[in-house]
């Protein structure tokens, strides 16, 4: 699989195959990738909480917001839902108000790397930033000095994702067919480069 391959097939996944297992030193492969990326001022101010058992899963995925442009879905059924979720964090004793820009940077890059490494193993995932935040703190145990950036669902995808052109002026929004496949419209080449000198 080349690297565009990989980045294609890097989507936001949203149903998985609910029997099959991530162990938990796939977790830590994946954050052993993201630990090595670039970080700014090098402060690594990033902490993670993984998941792969059913009792963890649970309490992760209730304190999740599923699919914005899809008000009428409230979600993956059981048979469905992830089978482990990384639970990104800022750790405040490192990373003040101040530089907290820096950590969101990191967090980007952290979660792409993630991604492409969960993709690289037959696997998908999908970013959560719409999160119950201070729930799942409580559900975690979290202390007032780390903070939720965000959470990575992971699974083996079950769902067809095809990417669509985006006419100028068209609608971003995402939908469904009837028999699940998701429709992710994409903004043309053209229209992102707006010159070169």
């Amino acid at each position: 699989m080349t690297f565009k391959d990989l980045v294609i097939a890097n989507r936001s996944y949203r149903r998985f195959d609910g029997t099959h297992t991530i162990p938990a030193t796939v977790l830590r492969d994946l954050v052993s990738l993201a630990r090595t990326t670039p970080s700014g001022g090098n402060l690594q101010p990033l902490k993670y909480v993984l998941s792969c058992s059913a009792e963890g899963n649970a309490l992760v995925y209730e304190t999740l917001a599923w699919a914005a442009y899809l008000p009428e879905w409230k979600g993956p059924p059981v048979h469905e839902r992830p089978t482990a979720y990384v639970v990104m964090l800022f750790d405040r004793t490192i990373t003040q108000v101040v530089k907290i820009r820096l950590a969101e940077f990191d967090a980007g890059i952290s979660a792409q790397t993630i991604l492409l490494g969960a993709v690289e193993r037959g696997l998908g995932g999908c970013v959560f930033v719409s999160v119950r935040r201070e729930e799942l703190g409580r559900r975690l145990g979290l202390p007032d000095t780390l903070e939720i950036a965000l959470v990575i669902a992971l699974g083996k995808p079950v769902e067809k994702v095809v990417l669509d052109g985006l006419a100028p002026g068209g609608s971003v929004k995402y939908w469904r067919e009837p028999d699940g496949t998701h429709h992710v419209p994409k903004r043309g080449l053209e229209e992102l480069i707006l010159k070169q000198i």
